[in-house]
């Protein structure tokens, strides 16, 4: 049975459809790994007692029956866990029905058995809330596994599951990609839905998709998931055909541009390039044309997008808890760096929102001529190393404002766009931690993303197996599952 789970969800369903394996045999050995791995990584912060009811009622007939899966705990909700939004604020709080998304992931045969930790409200790089503590990367205990999707990051790279769900607002599906040796594609603005959430004058930065072992189920859950509700305010084009049929499939030669600095200029840190470097040369053996570019980031207008809309969304959802609890703020609500957040909403006026979504048209505009010029972007995917636990400490407020803008800016701008963008395992730094190289595209290009992205996979030596046992302090490298 161990040999299934460490396998990606296209072959565990592959399995279960074949009948080698039942889904009941399944859901039962990952509880079995839950229980002795959870401990170790804090991935998994509410466990669904129910899965196993889900099993013996009958699982629909889908691409992923019997597949176990996580659901982040933070803007989707599961009928009957909590949804915290790793807040203590909202400690309590158990949703009533299912998003839109988790039920397209139901109906596809997933079994899901919890949701994962995340950082409070998704505002850091690192997953380290006070309400549940921190998640530790199997590949070093002691350091981050990357934020906002850490939880789900934590349980795929040491096994759980063989993949789950994530969502990204400035990086928080890719930063937790690079940092634990995953693949990380955050979708097109549009592409999946936020509902019963909402985008339009809300949250249009983030996106609901997905932490894997693997490319094809990075492209199967899309398939998944993709395509809007009523009344979504961003309706993109369907794709040409299902994203599992691009995997594969040629690209074509591709123009693409490397960048080794950050949209201010800065220089990468040398692990980090490396990984770039090494990216850039694949894909030169693999025919397609590499220069050096430097994109025309215009600063100002994602500067204000980003600091807009971290912060104005999330004092709405504060003060409609506050008005349910018919309560103000008490002093142990809110972590300290989310307390500025909120706080920095108060000189704000309703022409300031405006104009940040007037930026993020702007920036959009500034950028898509870029990709008109090139087929992709090549990036590292965060800027710096993996960092240890406490380096992104909430508590303290001038070491989040001096050191968290690092670890998010090759990822946000892509967000602020709404264009696709992937991270990509890259190697591993001088303490054997993962490093990631982000590609990106133009809008509605992950075909694209999810065809060059399988060649890479093909063509490198990905270990995208469990890393199980996980490295301890003093440890200088770990096991890392192969395919």
């Amino acid at each position: 049975m161990g040999d299934v789970l460490d396998r990606d969800a296209t072959a565990v369903a592959d399995a279960v459809r074949a009948g080698d394996v039942s889904a009941r045999e399944v859901l039962e050995a990952t509880m079995a790994r839950l229980e002795e791995r959870n401990p170790v990584v804090n991935a998994v912060v509410a466990v669904r007692d129910a899965a196993l009811d889900d099993v013996d009622r009958g699982l629909p007939d889908g691409p992923l029956t019997g597949v176990p899966f996580v659901v982040k705990d933070l803007g989707v909700d599961v009928a009957g866990l909590p949804i915290t939004n790793g807040s203590r604020l909202f400690a309590g709080v158990i949703a009533e029905r299912d998003s839109e998304v988790v039920a397209r992931y139901r109906g596809a045969g997933v079994v899901i058995i919890g949701t994962t930790n995340t950082p409070e409200f998704g505002r850091n790089a690192s997953t380290e809330p006070l309400l549940y503590g921190p998640s530790r990367n199997p590949h070093r205990l002691t350091h981050s596994t990357g934020g906002s999707s850490g939880g789900t990051a934590a349980a795929v790279a040491v096994g759980i599951v063989p993949a789950g769900h994530g969502n990204d607002g400035g990086g928080s599906i890719r930063i937790p990609a690079s940092a634990c040796g995953l693949i990380g594609l955050k979708p097109s603005r549009g592409r999946t839905p936020a509902a019963p959430r909402y985008n339009a004058m809300a949250y249009p930065m983030g996106i609901n998709h997905a932490l894997t072992r693997s490319v094809r189920d990075t492209a199967l859950l899309l398939d998944v998931a993709r395509g809007p509700v009523t009344g979504d305010p961003y309706v993109i084009a369907p794709p040409a055909r299902p994203y599992v049929d691009e995997v594969g499939a040629p690209p074509g030669r591709c123009r693409v541009a490397v960048s080794c600095s950050t949209p201010g200029g800065d220089p990468i840190d040398p692990d980090c390039e490396t990984g770039v470097r090494r990216t850039a040369a694949l894909l030169e053996e693999l025919g397609h044309q590499v220069t050096e570019a430097e994109p025309p980031y215009p600063r100002e207008a994602l500067a204000t997008a980003m600091r807009v809309f971290m912060s104005v969304p999330l004092a709405v959802d504060i003060d409609a808890r506050l008005a349910a609890l018919h309560r103000d703020l008490e002093d142990d609500d809110l972590e300290p760096f989310t307390r500025m957040l909120y706080e920095s909403v108060r000189p704000l006026r309703a022409a300031d929102v405006i104009v940040a979504h007037q930026q993020l048209e702007h920036a959009a505009r500034a950028l898509g001529p870029f990709f008109a010029d090139h087929d992709l972007l090549l990036t590292a995917t965060i800027a710096r190393p993996v960092p240890p636990l406490g380096l992104l400490d909430t508590s303290d407020i001038p070491a989040m404002l001096t050191n968290a803008g690092a670890f998010s800016a090759l990822t946000s701008p892509w967000n602020v766009t709404g264009q696709p963008a992937i991270s990509l395992p890259a190697g591993f730094d001088q303490l054997g931690l993962p490093v990631g190289a982000q590609l990106v595209a133009g809008y509605g290009r992950e075909d694209l993303l999810i065809r060059v992205a399988s060649q890479l996979e093909q063509a490198s030596e990905w270990r995208s197996g469990p890393v199980w046992p996980a490295v301890g302090p003093g440890t200088e490298s770990g096991p890392a599952g192969s395919r």
